[in-house]
């Protein structure tokens, strides 16, 4: 093998990188390396080679700590990771404790990113339960506007299996089915061969979706959304009574308004002094009959879901649908309307006592993009919040070493 001889620094103009590391002297004190002229910069010298047969005559070194025309190094694009996704830092207090711009660590961490987690062909393996929820990006006058809602999709197989939390795999923009559909098509075969489970709320659109896409995947409604639809109609049916019998919306004094509160909370919680009001409510006036079927039809429901035995809830969550389903006398409205929708859905529901899985994980993780937007308000560009977000819920903490 014939060896390659170089000589000597090619001169010249080339283009200069300004390089920053951390050295971190003393904890959290990161510094930056420079030569020793202020207005110089860190240049990788260049050579020339005088072999004939070689195709390639000029040469430039690389350095090790950091990428070709980086302005960071590997140690401090670390060092910002950890402070965004571990330390829940926002990106302009880490701006300036390294002392640079705004711009350049919003890029860098989101280049970062993408490289490690989202570029990652093996990134979807082993996803056999997402959960599919929506979320409010943006908090206007008008938050249900379809500009302002994302849905997001999380792998909930992790929580499930034991092995570590649920993480964010993927936010689109917009609420609806083809948000959905356009995403699971988007995905290769194996993806979808593997999802097994698909936990949401009770939106159609996205029931409709998995129903076209994942036809062999089970769907499991939510508790918290099945109970919450069902609270929504017993403070409908409160709403009516007190319109028809007052003329009016509720005031402090009136009995309908003044136990809102106390309908909505399960007995278990109940105090003795709340049990008596309500008592006295069902007893002093018969308008009330409507009311009271359909709060005994609510707790029924939440005592179905907080069985310790699964197989003894879905007995009575199915006895709760079957009865409800039609046949109601007047007077029940929401109670009919609730009715017709569980039935509707009576398989997705009836699945959660299969499976267990459950849109839980997916409102936590709703929770924490709530706390992101606080530590850093004022975001107008989506793409870089669905990044932020991947950063913060993406479970990028366990890949951040590899830089």
């Amino acid at each position: 093998m014939v060896a390659h001889i170089f000589h000597g620094v090619l001169t010249g103009s080339y283009r200069y990188t300004t390089l920053t590391d951390v050295t971190r002297p003393a904890p959290g004190r990161p510094s930056r390396r420079r030569v020793s002229h202020p207005s110089a910069r860190a240049r990788p010298p260049r050579f020339t080679c005088s072999y004939p047969a070689c195709g390639r005559k000029i040469f430039q070194a690389s350095l090790t700590c950091a990428d070709d025309g980086a302005k960071l190094t590997h140690r401090v694009t670390r060092w910002i990771l950890q402070r965004l996704a571990i330390d829940r830092m926002s990106v302009s207090a880490t701006a300036k404790a390294l002392g640079i711009g705004w711009e350049l660590v919003n890029q860098v961490a989101l280049d970062a990113c993408r490289k490690l987690v989202y570029d990652n062909p093996h990134h979807l393996d082993g996803v056999r339960i997402l959960g599919v929820d929506e979320h409010v990006w943006k908090h206007t006058r008008r938050p249900t506007e379809p500009s302002n809602l994302v849905t997001i999709l999380v792998d909930l197989t992790p929580l499930v299996d034991g092995r570590g939390p649920a993480r964010l795999l993927e936010i689109r923009s917009g609420r609806s089915a083809e948000v959905l559909r356009t995403w699971l098509q988007e995905r290769d075969p194996k993806f979808r061969q593997q999802v097994q489970v698909v936990t949401m709320d009770g939106f159609a659109g996205y029931a409709c979706a998995v129903d076209q896409v994942l036809p062999d995947a089970t769907k499991v409604m939510d508790p918290f959304h099945v109970i919450h639809l069902a609270a929504g109609k017993l403070s409908g049916c409160r709403q009516r009574l007190q319109r028809e019998t007052t003329g009016r919306r509720g005031r402090k004094d009136d009995p309908l308004y003044k136990h809102r509160r106390t309908l909505l909370t399960r007995t278990n919680y109940l105090t003795q002094r709340q049990k008596q009001r309500l008592d006295l409510l069902w007893a002093t006036d018969d308008e009330y009959v409507a009311l009271e079927v359909t709060w005994m039809f609510y707790q029924d429901m939440i005592q179905a879901y907080g069985h310790p035995k699964k197989s003894e809830g879905k007995k009575l969550m199915s006895r709760v649908i079957n009865s409800i389903r039609k046949g109601l006398p007047a007077g029940l409205e929401e109670l009919a309307q609730l009715g017709r929708t569980l039935w509707r859905r009576r398989e997705d529901i009836l699945a959660y006592f299969d499976i267990g899985a459950s849109n839980g994980p997916v409102e936590a993780i709703n929770g924490r993009l709530e706390h992101l937007r606080g530590i850093a308000p004022g975001f107008r560009n989506l793409n870089h919040y669905i990044l932020r977000s991947l950063i913060h819920s993406g479970q990028l903490q366990t890949r951040i070493n590899a830089l």
